[in-house]
């Protein structure tokens, strides 16, 4: 196969818009996901196709008065960004561009994909009753016209495209199992082909392993989902700063667990560091 500048890992909504951003800048993208084709876009299928914006026309049409300032309140009443010793800082950042993002170019971005959004916000994520509590203290909940299908799908047919015209590589029933490691960068991705299933979207497909890969790239991108649907791994990774709670519900599929948050690296050409 070609050499990639990058290997995404997860054909999820996220894995999509990854994708198809770094097609569109000129890269070479290998996509792999575990799943058959038929669950291209992932979880964000099923979804309610909710998307968060701030001071949006949407809002402005319900008389909802937003800003970044107050967003950005909301935010850190529910996020602190408290621990000592910069922990927090690369989260801090993230949020902070996202912020903006959301205050800023996000709109025009996914209506120029051709996402279109319902009229009226909700507030899915109301937090407390004042701007000073957890979660949104105004309605930010924009609906997209065809909730998660009508999403995933312009995201989906620009992959498509790139595909078409060899930009990109897509790879379904390939499972990363190891990231590659050489002097301290992980320089690509190692796993097992499963075997090949006609299951429908949203069915569990099988684990059985035909066959391995290996692939290298100059950068890999994870964007392989949550462990939602996996209460031990919730407990067991949580612990440390909740007490979590004997019974849980989950909102995601139980077979879909992203194992990546928890994969080894291994040195090119070693064994695996864990």
């Amino acid at each position: 196969m070609t050499d990639h500048d990058v290997i995404v890992v997860g054909a999820g909504l996220a894995g999509l818009v990854a994708t198809k951003e770094l097609a569109d800048a000129g890269k070479r993208v290998l996509l792999l996901d575990q799943e058959p084709e038929e669950s291209l876009g992932g979880q964000a299928w099923w979804s309610f196709g909710g998307l968060f914006l701030i001071d949006s026309p949407e809002q402005r049409w319900m008389g909802v008065k937003d800003s970044k300032e107050l967003a950005w309140q909301d935010w850190m009443g529910t996020a602190a960004f408290d621990r000592e010793d910069d922990e927090d800082h690369w989260a801090r950042q993230w949020a902070e561009a996202y912020v903006d993002f959301a205050a800023g170019e996000k709109r025009e971005w996914l209506r120029q994909m051709g996402v279109k959004m319902f009229p009226v916000v909700g507030w899915a994520e109301r937090g407390g009753y004042d701007a000073e509590g957890h979660g949104n203290s105004v309605p930010r909940f924009h609906i997209t016209w065809g909730t998660g299908p009508g999403l995933v799908k312009p995201f989906e047919q620009s992959v498509r495209d790139h595909m078409k015209n060899g930009k990109v590589d897509y790879l379904p029933r390939h499972r990363v199992d190891e990231l590659l490691m050489q002097d301290g960068v992980i320089t690509g991705v190692e796993g097992s082909v499963l075997a090949p299933s006609s299951v429908g979207r949203g069915e569990e497909s099988s684990r059985v392993v035909v066959d391995t890969f290996e692939y290298g790239a100059q950068a890999v991108m994870v964007t392989s989902g949550g462990i939602g649907a996996n209460f031990d791994l919730i407990r067991e990774t949580g612990q440390a700063v909740w007490e979590p709670p004997k019974a849980m519900i989950s909102g995601s599929s139980a077979h879909v667990v992203d194992e990546c948050l928890h994969l080894p690296n291994k040195p090119a050409g070693g064994s695996s560091n864990r």
